[in-house]
């Protein structure tokens, strides 16, 4: 059943065309799952983490700021990071004040990224459903306009827009493998498919928000922890993409905090690729097995993310 929802084909091409000249065209890597030590099998993979401010929120921060109408006060955010970042950068460019929450369980790496584009950011509680109440009422005292991480049109609209992107760099692939926190980025891209495209959704079993969801029939408050706790623990899916997921996406595959520092580790030693644990999710499913392509499916996994210190160049003494 097609869901009643906002977030359709043509408003994602509008978007597309509205924040191009404000976002990279990320590359695609084709390489062969033999070289990780796998049956031989093509696989493609997106690079989304060459994105500005290191992850894929940026065209959702960007569909924010080029559509909606920003007070004087400025933006206020909720973040697990790469959001915070993503705003910060984006209100760099537009010349416009923001403020990030963010939880303490929050990669220096991101924060560092936040503070590297001028937004203040703020420590607000543990996880994120603490920074994201902190930072609504930082809006209701201050008139700041909220950009919510997952669960506003203008997020889903901006994150929908790696669909058409990859559709025509990859017209060949058949399913996608996309990471899952708050959804909105599974959410977007599913809405510009709308079941052209097999979509797998893959979740830390330490944080499985889209898993609780589907087994309640509706989104539900989840386990918040594990390795990538954040950037893929929101403690909920949002309201908005979650009939898009009962439409257009898989069950989520389920990998645990180890599959996804193999992947890690793998996507370096293979081909130098540094991701986050939340970028390297979806790979771990394919690399542990936890899903298993049928024979003919052609395969593309999405690297979301890569803010983080695991690896330091420091200067020889």
């Amino acid at each position: 059943m097609t869901p009643d929802t906002p977030i359709t084909a043509d408003r994602i091409a509008a978007t597309e065309r509205l924040i191009r000249p404000h976002i990279r065209r990320t590359p695609v890597l084709r390489l062969d799952l033999e070289d990780f030590g796998l049956a031989p099998r093509p696989i493609a993979f997106k690079l989304e983490f060459l994105q500005h401010s290191g992850s894929f929120k940026v065209r959702g921060a960007f569909a924010h700021l080029l559509t909606r109408t920003v007070p004087k006060v400025g933006i206020v955010a909720a973040s697990g990071g790469n959001h915070g970042a993503a705003v910060a950068y984006a209100a760099m460019r537009r010349g416009v004040p923001a403020t990030i929450f963010v939880p303490s369980v929050t990669s220096p790496a991101k924060a560092e990224r936040i503070r590297g584009y001028g937004a203040d950011l703020v420590v607000g509680g543990d996880r994120y459903a603490d920074a994201l109440a902190a930072s609504e009422r930082f809006a209701a005292e201050r008139g700041s306009l909220v950009i919510h991480a997952y669960d506003q049109p203008e997020t889903l609209l901006g994150q929908g827009t790696i669909g058409p992107e990859l559709e025509a760099d990859c017209p060949d692939i058949s399913t996608l493998l996309v990471a899952v926190g708050g959804g909105g980025l599974i959410g977007g891209i599913a809405a510009w498919f709308r079941g052209r495209m097999k979509i797998v959704a893959v979740e830390p079993e330490d944080s499985p928000t889209l898993w609780r969801a589907f087994e309640s029939g509706r989104p539900v408050d989840a386990e918040a922890g594990g390795i990538a706790a954040d950037s893929l623990a929101p403690k909920r899916v949002g309201d908005m993409m979650f009939p898009i997921a009962q439409a257009f996406i898989e069950r989520p595959v389920l990998v645990a905090d180890g599959d996804i520092l193999a992947a890690q580790h793998a996507l370096w030693d293979k081909i130098r690729v540094v991701a986050e644990p939340g970028g390297a999710a979806t790979f771990a499913a394919l690399l542990s097995g936890k899903y298993a392509p049928a024979a003919g499916e052609r395969v593309a996994v999405l690297l979301c993310g890569a803010n983080t210190t695991a690896v330091r160049f420091e200067p020889r003494i």
